[in-house]
């Protein structure tokens, strides 16, 4: 990842108080974020949030969480576009109102190995920088 640019600044101040010198530094430092290493958080902050909202759906059906609960069908919602894909790959084994649902694992897992494969793909005009 690149390194952020810091610029820091030394002002320094005299002054003469009766027989003593008095002298001041103020140092000031300003940090710019490179837009390769925004592009990179935004696409891990969208991974992440993906990821958690898959999660949460995945702990819901594995507590048998009731479907007509408001947030319940909010995440199963939001969620069920994500999951949609690997759905039917493996079975769904159940336990009474218990889903063990293995799509969203693999969801999870896909989704985790995009974002990481999008943000070297990000990087892969920069020159290597040397240690």
């Amino acid at each position: 990842m690149q390194p952020e640019k810091q610029e820091t600044e030394i002002r320094e101040t005299a002054t003469r108080v009766g027989d003593t010198s008095i002298q001041k530094q103020t140092v000031a430092t300003k940090v710019q974020t490179s837009g390769l290493v925004l592009a990179q958080r935004i696409v891990w902050f969208i991974v992440g949030f993906i990821s958690a909202i898959i999660a949460i759906r995945f702990i819901l059906l594995l507590l048998g969480a009731n479907q007509s609960a408001g947030f319940t069908d909010f995440i199963y919602s939001l969620s069920n576009i994500f999951v949609a894909p690997f759905t039917g790959i493996f079975g769904q084994p159940t336990y009474g109102t218990s889903v063990f649902e293995i799509s969203s694992l693999i969801a999870i897992g896909v989704y985790l190995l995009v974002g990481w494969g999008i943000t070297k793909l990000l990087t892969i005009g920069r020159p290597r920088e040397e240690v």
